[in-house]
């Protein structure tokens, strides 16, 4: 009875977010420069939410716990001259959350940091060069709009090692045979606390992708093209970084591998499918299992391999659209507890007020374990709303 009253509260608070959301416009543009070939955009990004756990609150931590919290807060500036130059710097300011996916904490000091910023030469279609900071090339997942995902969120737990979701250095890229193949090479810092890992190496990305049906010819991905393209697209990545870490007295290399698969299919009057799906594989070099290893070779973003599959289904005639996902782990330890197993579960639905620029999303979590000694089961609800100015 319990979760069909939390259901029903984030129902009617996601309701109230379309009612009272105000609406979403495309940011201001300037232009400058000879002939007006300068273009500087301003854009405001931010996700609101409701979040409420089954566990984390009460003075034996088994109380619900919920807050309300900004997911994402950013503001965006894109900027262009003439056809062969680009820009893009994104700051973020990244509140004191306490209900992270993982666990209920203190939460910490907000913080404001240059999220991207990156230099953006275009040769041609087949040939372009990024310097700065942004998005390195492995997963897919990863490389999907943060705006324009399928479920309420992409997943947290197909994070690499010893980075975030960005890195800085120098990447190519480009398209191939009238935009069906893409190609994408880069050398980032990876590991960057130089004093405590054995050496100081770059970090080397590969991806490729085969899109059989529309193109999928940007940088970045998305989670739902919201029945607008026909997409079957397949690609695969390797990632490697050596001396990344010890293992005991050793030191040991980092590598990666990824497969992914994305289709979505819009049929008339029947409505678009979506469909998605990925693996993953890091290898550390087994260096849990040798003495006292560095930290983070371990954990969540330690050795691991896993992968998800999500569904959608967007109505033909509503901007209502419903997914579901499931993720499966496999941690070498976790939490003291080695070869850890976890599994999640999600279900849940978009609401498209104005596309992307103002949609409502709710959604459901389970998060297993399977092995609870050190570990507890949780089941999450959130409601967000998404604006984009």
């Amino acid at each position: 009875m319990m979760v069909y009253k939390k259901a029903a509260l984030l129902c009617t608070f996601a309701v109230a977010f379309c009612l009272v959301a105000s609406s979403a416009f495309a940011g201001p543009t300037w232009t400058f420069g000879d002939d007006d070939q300068g273009l500087l955009k301003l854009e405001y990004k931010g996700q609101f939410q409701f979040v409420n756990r089954d566990t984390g609150a009460g003075s034996d931590g088994d109380d619900s716990a919920t807050e309300f919290n900004f997911r994402r807060n950013r503001l965006a500036l894109m900027g262009a001259y003439g056809e062969n130059f680009g820009l893009y710097v994104q700051t973020e300011y990244t509140e004191d959350r306490n209900i992270t996916p993982f666990g209920v904490s203190d939460g910490s000091d907000g913080d404001m940091q240059i999220l991207d910023a990156v230099l953006r030469f275009k040769l041609n279609d087949s040939f372009n060069l990024w310097v700065g900071k942004f998005k390195y090339n492995l997963t897919r997942e990863n490389l999907e709009a943060c705006e324009a995902p399928l479920t309420l969120d992409r997943s947290t737990l197909i994070r690499a090692p010893f980075v975030s979701t960005r890195d800085k250095g120098v990447a190519l890229w480009g398209n191939l045979f009238d935009n069906k193949f893409q190609y994408r090479i880069d050398a980032m810092n990876g590991r960057n606390d130089s004093a405590s890992s054995p050496e100081s190496n770059p970090r080397f990305s590969g991806r490729v992708h085969i899109s059989l049906l529309d193109p999928e010819k940007g940088y970045g991905y998305k989670g739902t093209y919201m029945g607008k393209k026909k997409v079957l697209t397949f690609g695969a990545a390797y990632q490697t970084e050596a001396a990344v870490a010890y293992g005991g007295a050793e030191e040991v290399d980092y590598s990666a591998w990824t497969v992914d698969a994305f289709a979505e299919y819009p049929i008339e009057d029947i409505g678009t499918f979506t469909l998605s799906g990925a693996y993953v594989e890091y290898d550390l070099e087994d260096a849990y299992k040798n003495g006292s290893p560095d930290t983070d070779v371990t954990g969540f973003t330690g050795e691991k391999n896993g992968g998800y599959v999500k569904v959608g289904y967007l109505f033909p005639n509503m901007p209502l659209q419903l997914f579901a996902r499931t993720e499966g782990w496999s941690f070498a330890k976790l939490d003291d507890t080695y070869d850890q197993e976890v599994s999640l579960y999600s279900g849940g639905f978009n609401y498209y007020v104005r596309g992307q620029n103002l949609k409502v999303t709710v959604e459901y979590t389970a998060l297993d374990y399977d092995q609870d000694a050190t570990a507890e089961d949780t089941d999450t609800f959130i409601a967000q709303v998404q604006v984009i100015f």
